[in-house]
């Protein structure tokens, strides 16, 4: 158990097949990283050192000089992957006769041409001396002196789709009019789909080419007995029960993981294992896509970012139910998504090859149905989403146009067409990490217009007819309750996504809001039900985490979050909540909405619509025995003066607040008319935040700084002080190195790449200042004193830094760049 454990945690080794000849060793862990030659798939060469080559998981772990950090590089990033250094043959030892047979079969190394075509359609030629093909890709080895030392070459399968090794032998046969040209062509298509074939298919497995065999096999399987995939798996010997028993216990914290998927990412299991198994012991067709006629109608029914996402190519479209090739037809989870989104049934074959973005949009592709964008990678202002979009649309649009100048009906909000679409929308929001949908409609015939707000940056959807203006409204204001008659002013509403798939346990917070032309946009807040984060996860600095871990450890006093909306200020809260909650501890908490859900909290949801205020909440809070109080927001006088009287009286008052930073705070509850020695002996503590977006960890360029970047960074760093206590350029060296704990201080550079939607960014990342209140501060507010006072007071003491001190030191870190701190911090 140990050793397995250990195994698993152990670094991936580089091990780098050999030419399958006697002459050469037999392949081995390489000592340590190799240098090598990335072709990128635009053509471009460049240098770099492969750390690791890792089959299963499709990515190669690289370096790219001065960097010493180590990047994935996805199979579908790169075209070829060549080793700088060569590998040489054994050498024959004396103590062999010279007309041995051992020297004969050491030097039997033949050059062999191979042929291979890419998946643009260009042709690369050349010798190798044998080859090694998995599901990965073939490892070729061009002999490059007369000595056959070899130069070792990696194409991975998504960048070629023909290889060829050898003499084509039905060119030989033609010429020795052993076989007519027309025999050698059907010869070579049943080649190609043997060559597809994997050594279980050959064992077990008889490929389906034809719609009758597929149905045939359809209704054979519904007649055999019921068997679990783990059941299947342990039955071969594949795995065994305690392997078993260990990733079930691991897919009930991953639910949205197939089991066979978990023992393939866990190396218990191969993919090849895990496709015979399916077949094999749970009856699964097996379908060859290189010969089976697909139906284009079947194509037009799925989105082609959904297919792309789900690893599914759709074949049949028969009597209301769809039929899909997958990668691992058990997984429920692909299934139901799938029928909910189509609305109807859906029954799934085994593909016979493995199923990757680009083979599922070359199906597409083969129809006119990818939209006529490249797959891979997506546009920078569209991406995979846009395309899926036009493909969509396509389909629900198909034979409507209005260029002739008919006006065309409007969708009704009932139409099913209508229905799916809005539900995908929704679950393609979910899956991309969405924290909005903004739709924006317009007078006249101009068409509607769809946004995603992603790392805090609006970014292009998809567009809709003016046809589907208002019956799209209606239809979002009927799924969250609201009154589809009124359009003058605006309204809110809450749509329970899950009513609707109940595998999406979503909220969505609806506003809509009237625009001229009789329009209206309708603004959708996805609100995932989920859990509250630790606390050592919100990428706090250790120095501001002791210390706000110690000012919630209080029994009374009041801790402010403040910020601007979507700061993530409730996920800050609903973190120090959930790290002092104990059994001891009555906690309760005022929400509008409730976005996080625990059940160690007793949670209420405000409703100003009844009078159901954040101050009256207070009120009875305070009659029901509290120890903790959360407060949603402080939105008025009146709450403010309930929290302060709150925490004065023994309990601790956690809350937010809309301002800049954590001096304003203080300056902006003066204002509103707070006691200042009541609020001055109230207040510990106040956390201001930013988020900003993190740079891409699959493409983003790290490199160490140089002289030049560093005094600049030291200069606005030093800049940030008050002048009477600017620190010396080497305080502030040390200080960044305590911050980076020795290690080297870095420059990001966003590049863009598919992960990121070509931004440079995915991700977003908390920026922090934490104004703590001691003695002297609560002097400064008893007295009314001014934000820059209060600044100058904390600064003094050594312990306070602005949200720009913060952004600079996780800029060196590596996790964001400058321009993003810049950007997001004032000066």
């Amino acid at each position: 158990m140990q050793a397995a454990t250990d195994a698993e945690h152990s670094p991936p080794v580089l091990r780098w097949p050999t030419p399958p000849y006697i002459g050469y060793a037999n392949p081995s862990a390489s000592g340590g990283p190799e240098p090598c030659e990335i072709e990128g798939i635009n053509g471009q060469v460049r240098n770099a050192v492969l750390v690791a080559l890792e089959l299963d998981r499709r990515v190669a772990q690289i370096q790219v000089p001065p960097s010493r950090a180590v990047m994935p590089l996805r199979f579908d990033m790169f075209r070829r992957l060549a080793l700088t250094t060569p590998l040489a043959p054994i050498e024959i030892t004396e103590t062999q006769p010279p007309d041995s047979s051992f020297e004969a079969l050491v030097r039997y190394r033949p050059h062999l041409p191979y042929r291979i075509v890419l998946s643009d359609g260009s042709t690369r030629t050349g010798d190798t001396i044998g080859h090694v093909e998995s599901d990965a890709g073939v490892f070729l080895f061009e002999p490059i002196d007369e000595h056959d030392r070899v130069r070792r070459l990696f194409w991975p399968r998504e960048a070629y789709r023909e290889l060829q090794v050898g003499e084509a032998i039905g060119r030989v046969l033609v010429e020795q009019q052993a076989l007519t040209p027309e025999q050698v062509e059907q010869a070579a298509r049943e080649q190609e789909a043997l060559r597809r074939r994997k050594l279980g298919d050959y064992l077990v497995i008889k490929e389906i080419v034809k719609p009758e065999q597929l149905l045939q096999a359809l209704e054979e399987q519904q007649r055999m007995p019921l068997v679990r995939i783990g059941e299947a798996l342990t039955a071969l010997g594949f795995i065994t029960e305690e392997q078993l028993h260990e990733a079930l216990q691991r897919q009930q914290q991953e639910r949205n993981t197939p089991l066979g998927e978990l023992l393939v990412q866990s190396g218990q299991l191969t993919r090849e294992q895990l496709r015979v198994a399916l077949a094999r012991k749970m009856g699964y067709p097996v379908v060859d896509l290189s010969s089976f006629p697909i139906d284009a109608d079947a194509l037009r029914r799925v989105p082609l970012a959904l297919a792309r996402r789900l690893r599914i190519v759709p074949l049949l479209w028969r009597n209301g139910t769809l039929i899909i090739a997958a990668e691992d037809p058990s997984s429920r989870a692909t299934i139901d998504e799938l029928e909910f989104t189509l609305q109807c049934k859906v029954v799934p074959a085994l593909s016979s090859t493995p199923l990757d973005a680009r083979t599922v949009t070359q199906a597409y592709a083969s129809f006119g149905l990818d939209g006529g964008a490249e797959p891979l990678p997506p546009e920078p202002t569209g991406g995979a989403e846009a395309t899926s979009a036009e493909a969509l649309l396509a389909s629900l649009e198909e034979g409507s146009s209005d260029d002739d100048g008919e006006a065309l009906a409007p969708v009704e909000q009932s139409d099913n067409s209508l229905v799916r679409l809005i539900n995908s929308i929704i679950i393609e929001a979910y899956h991309q990490g969405a924290s909005d949908i903004h739709v924006e409609t317009f007078p006249g015939k101009r068409k509607v217009r769809i946004r995603l707000r992603k790392d805090g940056r609006l970014r292009p959807y998809m567009e809709l007819p003016h046809t589907y203006r208002a019956a799209l409204v209606a239809r979002l204001k009927i799924m969250c309750d609201l009154d589809i008659s009124e359009r003058r002013k605006p309204q809110d509403g809450k749509i329970d996504f899950a009513k609707f798939a109940p595998q999406y346990p979503i909220d969505l917070r609806v506003a809509t809001i009237p625009t001229y032309g009789g329009a209206e946009d309708v603004v959708l807040r996805l609100l995932s039900s989920a859990r509250a984060m630790p606390l050592h996860e919100l990428g706090l600095q250790t120095s501001i985490l002791s210390r706000l871990e110690q000012a919630v450890q209080r029994p009374h006093g009041m801790v402010l979050c403040v910020g601007p909306t979507g700061s993530g200020k409730t996920t800050t809260l609903h973190a120090l909540l959930q790290h002092i909650a104990t059994p001891e501890r009555k906690i309760w908490t005022a929400e509008d909405p409730v976005e996080i859900t625990n059940p160690e909290l007793r949670q209420v949801q405000v409703n100003p619509k009844i009078g159901w205020t954040f101050g009256q909440a207070l009120r009875a809070f305070l009659r029901a025995d509290p120890d903790v109080i959360m407060v949603g927001e402080i939105r008025d006088t009146e709450t403010a003066q309930m929290a302060i009287e709150a925490s004065l009286t023994g309990h601790l008052v956690l809350s937010t607040l809309h301002t800049n930073s954590a001096p304003e705070t203080v300056v902006r509850l003066l204002d509103m008319g707070m006691d200042p020695f009541n609020f001055a002996d109230s207040l510990t503590a106040v956390l201001a935040q930013r988020l900003v977006r993190r740079a891409c960890p699959h493409c983003a360029q790290r490199q160490p700084l140089q002289d030049a970047q560093r005094d600049e960074l030291i200069e606005d760093y030093r800049h940030l002080f008050p002048e009477d206590l600017r620190p010396s350029p080497e305080a502030v060296l040390a200080e960044w190195a305590a911050s980076l704990q020795g290690a080297e201080p870095l420059w990001v550079t966003p590049t863009g790449c598919p992960q990121c939607d070509h931004t440079g960014y995915r991700g977003r990342l908390g920026l922090h200042e934490l104004l703590m209140v001691d003695a002297p501060v609560r002097r400064l507010i008893q007295t009314r004193a001014p934000a820059e006072a209060l600044a100058h007071a904390v600064t003094q003491h050594g312990h306070f830094r602005t949200l720009r001190h913060d952004g600079i030191v996780k800029a060196l870190q590596g996790l964001t760049t400058i321009d993003e701190i810049r950007a997001s911090t004032a000066q």
